[in-house]
């Protein structure tokens, strides 16, 4: 896969940004998914030219609580900046994460207000602040004093088609030191459903002066530039368009060509065996089973069943990535090409 030359000429997607003191190199950032943006998810899409790619969410009380999970997912290898995803409801344990994560060497602090999870929203964090504007301030607050570097917001329109408070939120954030804001263009009732609203997004950058991203439903060259153009914002972030394909936010971005069929199944082996050596193998194989469902849903989508089960339910290294890549290489994969839409 050829990774382009990252001094392109300035254009809607492939020119730096600024966060505060951190220069980002380009406007494509990946978006933090829990179970998705684990280390050697984030390691593959930024080698492969993501603008910003940014940490599973970590549950701030546990990380305080020193939880291994939690102190996992603050791990880094090259990657910079280096973003980390806070979330919980009291404004305490995130003022003492965000220390925790800053002092060990996180570029920027990332505060989740977007997450739609029940597990997530029932314990009042996540989205669930959008229903309570001041107590959802204390947080932004507390965790901006907390550190030195740049914290940034990422929450939705709102919790329903009746609470529509982004602007209202978006305003105050910044006005508490928030250095810049992300919205997924769908209320937390809608989760997934319907299409994101991303002209609503607009809204919030009538109100704001800090770097505005757009998030949702954004899969090719001509969304991400649409996004922008209808929502005034500075950047995007794509999420579940790079399930099964890590490079994805780099092509979007122009900084990398789309890989061919050889290509994807060399980038499959790879990444499988980061996540056994990253997980170990038992925890490994578990974690990656979504990853080679992606993979396969993606590019041999005409897999028969009963083959599609049978490595997905393989424990041998050798035998997934070479029915992987033996599958892929039938699918007649068209690489999808890194020029900006004009």
């Amino acid at each position: 896969m050829c990774l382009k030359d990252m001094h392109l000429p300035p254009s809607a997607l492939s020119s730096s940004l600024r966060i505060g003191n951190i220069e980002i190199r380009n406007r494509v950032a990946l978006a933090p998914m829990s179970g998705v943006t684990d280390l050697p998810f984030r390691m593959l899409a930024w080698r492969f030219g993501a603008g910003f790619v940014v940490t599973e969410m970590v549950a701030s009380r546990e990380l305080v609580g020193n939880a291994a999970e939690s102190w996992a997912r603050l791990r880094n290898s090259g990657i910079d900046p280096h973003i980390v995803q806070l979330a919980g409801r009291e404004a305490h344990w995130m003022a003492e994460a965000a220390k925790i994560v800053e002092a060990n060497g996180a570029d920027i602090v990332d505060i989740n207000m977007g997450c739609p999870a029940k597990k997530v929203t029932g314990g009042y964090s996540g989205s669930a602040l959008m229903r309570d504007p001041d107590h959802a301030l204390s947080l932004i607050e507390a965790t901006v004093k907390a550190v030195r570097v740049p914290v940034t917001l990422k929450m939705r329109l709102g919790w329903d088609e009746n609470s529509i408070n982004a602007p209202l939120i978006a305003r105050r954030a910044e006005e508490a030191g928030v250095q810049a804001i992300t919205i997924h263009g769908r209320t937390r009732m809608q989760f997934y459903t319907g299409k994101a609203d991303w002209d609503a997004i607009r809204a919030v950058r009538d109100v704001i002066s800090i770097p505005l991203i757009a998030n949702g439903d954004v899969d090719t060259i001509t969304d991400a530039v649409e996004i922008l153009r209808r929502s005034g914002a500075d950047a995007v972030m794509v999420g579940r368009s790079c399930q099964g394909r890590p490079w994805h936010a780099g092509v979007l971005a122009g900084a990398a060509d789309g890989p061919d069929a050889a290509d994807i199944a060399a980038i499959f082996a790879e990444h499988y065996a980061m996540m056994l050596d990253f997980y170990g193998s038992e925890i490994g194989l578990r974690h990656a089973r979504k990853h080679v469902g992606w993979y396969l849903e993606r590019f041999a989508p005409g897999l028969p069943a009963a083959q599609k089960a049978e490595i997905l339910m393989s424990k041998d290294m050798e035998l997934v990535s070479d029915r992987v890549a033996a599958a892929i290489a039938c699918s007649g994969v068209e690489p999808m090409r890194g020029e900006i839409a004009a």
